[in-house]
């Protein structure tokens, strides 16, 4: 499996976004990652830094599953806020 990479995903109206990046394990003896994390937040103005509201850890497959099922409601690939995280 390749590296994955951090991005981030903003839905239709810029109001919400949802960052999905590589949660490496470290409490394990060999850390690997096998988890994403997916953070979300608001956004109030395109130029002020995100709200995020909260994190929550999802194995790659329902990531996968979960950033297919935004993509199809419309949501995009984003870097606007790249200098922010």
């Amino acid at each position: 499996m390749g590296k994955i990479e951090k991005f981030t995903l903003i839905n239709k109206d810029k109001s919400r976004i949802k960052v999905f990046e590589p949660f490496e394990d470290v409490s394990k003896p060999s850390p690997s990652i096998n988890v994403i994390m997916i953070s979300y937040g608001c956004i109030y103005k395109r130029s002020s830094r995100p709200i995020m509201k909260g994190s929550r850890v999802e194995t790659i497959e329902s990531a996968r599953k979960e950033y297919k099922q935004l993509l199809e409601e419309g949501w995009k690939r984003t870097s606007i806020f790249r200098s922010y995280f």
